[in-house]
């Protein structure tokens, strides 16, 4: 291998690594799904890993998992996100005797 072919390599391999850091500098810098922050239970990816994936003994999983070891998360139902839901709560103003 001549020096041009290593030096070429090199430089491959540097944009590379310079790719993925701004890749996941602007990742971590923006939220996930549309302006939501992400979720905290999941990180952003809606799944987490599955409870049969712990006590199993090697076998298919279960349904919630259909053998993937990972479910939806249960906190955001699969988004991702942490959007907040526009629940409307009644107040009375005052005690009813």
């Amino acid at each position: 291998m001549g020096p041009l072919v290593l030096v070429s390599q090199l430089a491959t391999g540097l944009g590379v690594l310079a790719g993925a850091a701004i890749v996941k500098s602007v990742v971590e810098n923006r939220p996930m799904a549309g302006g939501w922050p992400r979720c905290p239970s999941c990180n952003g990816t809606g799944r987490v890993a599955c409870l049969c994936s712990r006590w199993s003994d090697g076998d298919i999983g279960c349904r919630s998992c259909a053998g993937s070891g990972m479910m939806l998360c249960r906190s955001c139902g699969g988004s991702g996100s942490g959007r907040p839901l526009p629940i409307q709560v009644p107040m009375r103003s005052g005690r009813s005797p």
